[in-house]
């Protein structure tokens, strides 16, 4: 890879965790106004224009309210947790394909910050070290409260976890491959959506996405940080920046199991008919070869973050929708529901592709 190829993918990685950050505080502002919507009440609209500096606003506020340690705790951990939730966080959307290939003459740039051959995996084992950072975080704050909000956090992502490794099995038994780049260019053919994983694996994405609730401690999934039993959970105990660490990488892993979950089920970057397209452009309308398809990519760009957004208003609607649960419910949807219906899937699949229905 010559120099001026890793300066162009040092700028997309740079690019990729810049947006992780831009899209995560403005989900703040995007939560807050649907919360408005859906109960009928006006929602942020001080800070600026319509309350678009509200996110701003709680930035600076998380900035410059008083640190606070409790007694007892363990000062080193106390805030290594929360920096280790929000790295993780950060660091598993740096594989996610957020476009094809640009062409510059000589110089070809992949809208990906990073390409490995088993994406899959290392966006499974970022994750699962980010529980890591709620149970230190629970742990080394000496409260009762935040110590069981942080066991019902490692206990609720254990448990989840193999449901939705169990649910990827099947997709990776059609596609052959950990990357997530070539899942995503084997969903391209012809560019039509009935080629999309969505189609071949509907009880798969159903337990995936049911999977990233949980994984993500989001409504009905909450249990971790329940205020009506531990105040705030693991986080009871944190204050200015350090809860806004926990806070924003939350909403870093919305929008990074939302991108996953549009790369492995929805054709990530891919958008109907993008090849008629471009052979229309090529052929009517004199654009050039590499030019077709720089523009096909960014309009594959703009279709993948359409199709995020849409993943992140569906977790804010539930939210706002439906209750938690009981605690033994989450445990018992877990492994007595959704663990049979994943092992289930892997059958039908093996079954399918055995019988050449799917391939």
């Amino acid at each position: 890879m010559s120099l001026e190829t890793l300066g162009w993918q040092g700028l997309v990685i740079l690019a990729v965790f810049g947006l992780s950050l831009l899209i995560a505080t403005y989900c703040t502002y995007a939560e807050r106004v649907i919360a408005a919507f859906l109960q009928d009440r006006v929602g942020p609209d001080r800070a600026g224009p319509y309350g678009l500096l509200q996110p701003l606003a709680d930035a600076v506020k998380m900035f410059t309210k008083e640190e606070f340690f409790p007694g007892g705790a363990n000062k080193a951990l106390f805030i290594f947790g929360p920096c280790l939730a929000m790295v993780t966080a950060l660091m598993s959307s740096a594989v996610i394909p957020f476009g094809n290939k640009l062409t510059f003459g000589d110089t070809i740039v992949w809208l990906q910050g990073i390409e490995i051959n088993v994406g899959m995996l290392y966006v499974f084992g970022i994750v699962s070290l980010g529980v890591y950072g709620l149970m230190i975080g629970g742990w080394a704050s000496n409260n009762k409260f935040s110590l069981l909000g942080a066991v019902r956090a490692a206990s609720q992502n254990i448990s989840y976890e193999l449901a939705m490794g169990l649910a990827l099995i099947a997709v990776l038994m059609m596609s052959g491959t950990l990357s997530l780049r070539e899942i995503t260019l084997q969903q391209s053919v012809a560019g039509e959506w009935h080629f999309w994983n969505i189609v071949k694996q509907p009880l798969g994405f159903i337990i995936f996405c049911t999977c990233a609730f949980a994984e993500t401690n989001r409504t009905p999934f909450d249990l971790p940080e329940c205020e009506a039993e531990l105040i705030g959970g693991y986080h009871t105990e944190y204050s200015s920046m350090k809860l806004g660490l926990y806070l924003f990488s939350e909403y870093i892993n919305i929008f990074v199991a939302s991108a996953v979950m549009s790369v492995l089920y929805f054709g990530g970057f891919n958008f109907p008919f993008q090849y008629e397209l471009r052979e229309w452009l090529i052929s009517n309308q004199g654009v050039g070869t590499d030019m077709a398809q720089n523009i096909i990519t960014g309009l594959g760009t703009v279709a993948l973050f359409g199709k995020i957004f849409a993943f992140i208003f569906f977790f804010m609607w539930v939210r706002w929708t439906l209750p938690r649960f009981r605690y033994d419910q989450l445990m018992r949807l877990g492994w007595s529901i959704l663990i049979p219906l994943a092992i289930f899937n892997i059958l039908l699949t093996g079954g399918l592709i055995t019988f050449g229905v799917i391939k």
